[in-house]
């Protein structure tokens, strides 16, 4: 069963990640595959079943979304009211007051995750028909803190970062192979990136990009969801 062994493959990278440590200006560092296991094994149990020829791959949590809830580009009301997902969320052990978890209850909505799961909502119509032959995962599972300002994982100091990119290579080459995908569609430049590196010995694996639905760009904000659809047709994915 694919869902079982992607299950497996966040669990070892969980448990790698868990184990690392990072210095200033990182102040606090969230694992939502630890305090958020539970929805985030409930999203693979639900849709990481089957080959998928098109992986989306994100770059790390964002602080409304999976850092949430545990679930990739997690926006909540997408999550809960499309996807159908509503396990428990707990409690990081180290929690920032200045970026609480309130799961599920957490009223501020991550737009990029909004933006996605909508364009996919409208294009798709039901999850099922989408994941029939898509998945979407993020290459990162940890999201960085410096006080309250979000850290990206290419901020990080080089030599912090190494056994973080190891751990995320290893877990990105064991979803690759599980779930046989044909694309790998970096959803920015740096999980692009990333994903080449990473893949570089996978044979068979073709890459992309689209734009990152961030609000933070400019050209995002321009018609994100437009953009987005033109750059899959163009690489000959979508009709």
């Amino acid at each position: 069963m694919s869902e079982q062994t992607l299950i497996e493959a966040a669990r070892r990278l969980s448990l790698a990640v868990s184990a690392l440590r990072f210095s200033a200006p990182v102040t606090h560092v969230y694992n939502p595959l630890d305090y958020a296991w539970a929805a985030h094994e409930q999203y693979l149990r639900r849709y990481g079943r089957g080959h998928k020829r098109i992986l989306f791959l994100g770059m790390n949590p964002g602080p409304f979304g999976m850092t949430q809830i545990g679930v990739p580009f997690g926006e909540i009301a997408a999550a809960r009211d499309w996807l159908g997902l509503d396990a428990p969320i707990n409690k990081p052990a180290l929690e920032n007051p200045r970026r609480p978890i309130e799961g599920w209850a957490c009223k501020r909505s991550e737009v990029s995750g909004r933006r996605l799961w909508g364009l996919f909502a409208g294009r798709f119509g039901t999850p099922a028909t989408l994941f029939a032959e898509h998945f979407v995962a993020n290459y990162c599972p940890l999201a960085f803190f410096a006080d309250w300002r979000n850290v990206t994982p290419n901020k990080l100091q080089p030599m912090e970062a190494a056994p973080l990119l190891k751990a995320c290579d290893a877990h990105l080459v064991d979803v690759v192979s599980t779930t046989s995908a044909e694309w790998v569609i970096g959803i920015g430049a740096f999980a692009e990136a990333q994903a080449k590196r990473a893949l570089v010995g996978v044979p068979g694996v073709q890459f992309g990009r689209i734009l990152h639905p961030s609000p933070a760009s400019p050209v995002a904000n321009r018609g994100w969801a437009e953009q987005a659809v033109k750059q899959m047709r163009e690489l000959g994915l979508w009709s």
